[in-house]
């Protein structure tokens, strides 16, 4: 995501919907090495994956399966994002997640913003050569790409070029065997795990934060954008993943997640959608024990929560995992 995350609901009413779930026997494959590499053979591995000591978010001591990948998707090619003038098409920019809907930044949409918000303050185009503002360089995409937007880049179409972080790197410690939690965690600070071709599954992008300063962080088609922080990520499952993604009997494994249960797509194997999901996302079947299934395209929730203790995603490929240090958000 673009900015800090900011998590202003309770978490409260998500005890008793889950509580249900983890008290249900959950058998999940081991996230052993030898899976763990079949697992992310797509991705672009550069170091691991091996066992390491880790200290989850719960304050469980236990072995992770770290390895560092690079932030950059190996099964399709990233962008478009902003579109650069009103008249453009759908093929020339991305799209934006509100309300659940899936929409197509295109010129129309840039155009349109004012009402679309009800807010006369949007003005992100030229009115006189239909030009769209965008942060086309790496000092404005920081400028911009921070919760203090600098007001030199209000009413800016936001974007960050790949190429001005293709270094970025993300070493994960994830456990091999999940510790079922006391309560489910939001998804908005360790993430909601890695996909198969080593892409950051995120928590929601903070859409309030980007409004507030008249910004549009648009993602590309696949659901996702850049940070200076871990490079290329996504917010949003859709059929650029699932599409890609090993198949099994129960449907499309999307990806792991930080707790060390497996993300599948939001529709099963026989394109039905489970009925018995709890608020994280996930529910037991007899052949996979408890497992997760990406939300809606338009949901900007790839996770509800976290059902278990999550391990670590850190920038620094040297560094220790300790989740239970790193200070929660309310």
């Amino acid at each position: 995501m673009l900015y800090p995350r900011k998590v202003i609901a309770s978490f409260t009413s998500l005890l008793a919907a889950v509580s249900t779930t983890m008290a249900i026997a959950q058998e999940p494959a081991s996230n052993d090495v030898e899976n763990m590499t079949a697992f992310l053979e797509e991705a672009n591995v550069l170091s691991g994956p091996e066992l390491v000591d880790c200290t989850l978010s719960g304050g469980t001591e236990t072995t992770c399966v770290s390895f560092t990948v690079k932030s950059e998707p190996t099964t399709y090619e990233t962008g478009p994002w902003c579109p650069t003038n009103i008249s453009d098409s759908a093929e020339e920019g991305g799209i934006w997640l509100d309300g659940g809907e899936v929409y197509d930044v295109d010129g129309a949409f840039v155009e349109n913003l004012a009402t679309f918000y009800d807010d006369s303050n949007w003005q992100l185009f030229d009115p006189e050569t239909g030009e769209i503002n965008i942060t086309d360089t790496q000092e404005s995409c920081e400028a911009a790409a921070r919760p203090d937007v600098d007001e030199a880049y209000y009413n800016h179409c936001v974007q960050c070029a790949p190429e001005y972080y293709e270094d970025a790197t993300v070493t994960y410690m994830i456990p091999v065997t999940p510790s079922p939690a006391d309560a489910p965690s939001p998804t908005n600070q360790p993430g909601s795990g890695i996909a198969f071709n080593g892409v950051l599954l995120d928590g929601p992008a903070p859409v309030e934060d980007i409004l507030s300063a008249y910004t549009i962080a648009a993602f590309d088609n696949c659901g996702g954008h850049v940070n200076p922080h871990a490079g290329y990520h996504i917010h949003s499952v859709g059929d650029c993943i699932t599409d890609a993604a090993p198949m099994t009997d129960h449907g499309a494994q999307i990806g792991i997640a930080m707790d060390g249960y497996q993300i599948f797509a939001n529709a099963m194997a026989d394109g039905s959608q489970p009925t018995d999901l709890d608020a994280c996302n996930g529910h037991t079947s007899e052949s996979g024990g408890y497992h997760y299934h990406a939300g809606e395209p338009g949901s900007n929730a790839i996770l509800g929560c976290l059902s278990a203790e999550y391990g670590c995603h850190l920038e620094d490929p040297d560094g220790v995992c300790d989740a239970s240090a790193r200070p929660r958000r309310p």
